[in-house]
C-alpha cells in the first residue's frame, strides 16, 4: 500500500529535505520515524528538495507501507517518534502510480518578512527582518510582472545546470498584516533559488513591473536582485491533479486562496488569466 504524508517542519536545524552523508536532513528523520512505526526500514520520497533553513507547512512525501495502518492513525503514530520540529499533518492512501514529486502539478511558496526596525526573538530564523519601509501595494503591483509563462533564467542561481528554464507562474501576491509582510507565489515549477531571487529583486529600491519585465527578457542573473535568506521561505502547499490528496489546511477552504478568492491551475495550453477561476484540479491543494 502506498501512503502519502503531508508534513510541516521548522528547517532551522536541518540541511534541507534531501538525505546527506554529512548533514542533518529532514528526510533522514522521517525515514527513521517510519522505521520505528513499521518496525522495518521504509524509504520515503519527497516532493522536492529544500535548502538548509527553509521551512514547510505542507511538504508532501510518499512511502510504500509494508502493512496497513489506518490513515487517520498515522499522523499520531509518526508524531510520537518524530523530532519536535517536524510533524505529520495528514496522511492518506494513494494509488500505486502516485509519486510525491513527479505527480505534482505545481507548488506554492510563501516568503515572510518582518518589516520592523526591532527584532522579535520569536521570529528569529522564521522571517526576514527588514528595517526599511515597504509599500506592500507597490510591491504587489510590481510582482504581477512575474505572472505568466516566461523564461526565468535571470531568477535562477548562478551555476545551476538546468537547461529548461521556462516556468508558468500562476499568481504572485504581496500582503501585509501589521509588521508582517508576506509574498506568496504559485507556479508549475521553480528553478533553484527562484523564489528567493524574486523576493530579493522586489526588495530592491524603486523596483517596478517594467523593471522586472526587462530583467526577465534579459535572461541575465546579474540584473536581478540578491538571493533573499532561506529562513524566510516556506513551502506552503503542493498541487496535484484530480484531487489526488485532501487539503491539510482546515483554515484554507478547498480550492480557495487565503483571501477567499478562487485559485486554479490552468489546463494544458490555456493562457493564464490572473484572478479567474476554472479549476481543473479542484481539491488538489495539499
Amino acid at each position: 500500500m502506498k501512503v502519502a504524508l503531508t508534513i510541516a517542519f521548522d528547517g532551522t536545524n536541518y540541511c534541507g529535505w534531501q538525505a546527506q552523508k554529512n548533514g542533518n536532513a529532514i528526510q533522514t528523520a522521517v525515514c527513521e520515524a517510519a522505521a520505528r512505526v513499521y518496525g522495518t526500514d521504509v524509504p520515503v520520497t519527497g516532493c522536492s528538495r529544500t535548502d538548509a533553513g527553509v521551512h514547510a507547512y505542507g511538504f508532501v512525501c510518499h512511502l510504500e507501507a509494508p502493512f496497513i495502518i489506518p490513515a487517520d492513525a498515522l499522523p499520531l503514530a509518526f508524531n510520537r517518534v518524530l523530532p519536535p520540529d517536524i510533524a505529520v499533518r495528514s496522511a492518506c492512501e494513494v494509488g500505486e502510480d502516485f509519486h510525491a514529486r513527479y505527480s505534482a502539478a505545481g507548488k506554492e511558496y510563501l516568503y515572510r518578512i518582518r518589516n520592523s526596525r526591532l527584532r522579535d526573538p520569536f521570529e528569529n530564523g522564521r522571517a526576514l527582518l527588514w528595517p526599511h519601509p515597504l509599500d506592500e501595494t507597490a510591491l504587489d503591483r510590481a510582482a504581477q510582472a512575474f505572472v505568466g509563462r516566461y523564461d526565468f533564467r535571470a531568477f535562477m542561481a548562478s551555476g545551476s545546470k538546468i537547461t529548461d528554464t521556462v516556468r508558468r507562474v500562476f499568481r504572485f501576491r504581496v500582503r501585509r498584516e501589521g509588521e508582517d509582510v508576506t509574498m506568496a507565489v504559485a507556479a508549475d515549477g521553480f528553478l533553484y533559488n527562484m523564489v528567493r531571487i524574486m523576493v530579493g529583486t522586489l526588495l530592491c529600491p524603486g523596483m517596478t513591473a517594467e523593471k522586472i519585465t526587462h530583467i526577465l527578457e534579459s535572461c541575465d542573473r546579474g540584473q536581478a536582485g540578491a538571493t533573499a535568506p532561506a529562513h524566510g521561505l516556506y513551502l506552503r502547499c503542493v498541487f496535484y491533479p484530480n484531487g489526488a490528496l485532501a487539503p491539510p489546511f482546515p483554515t484554507t477552504p478547498k480550492g480557495h486562496t487565503n483571501d477567499g478568492r478562487f485559485f486554479h491551475l490552468p489546463r494544458a495550453g490555456e493562457e493564464n488569466r490572473p484572478g479567474e477561476g476554472q479549476n481543473p484540479y479542484e481539491g488538489s491543494i495539499l
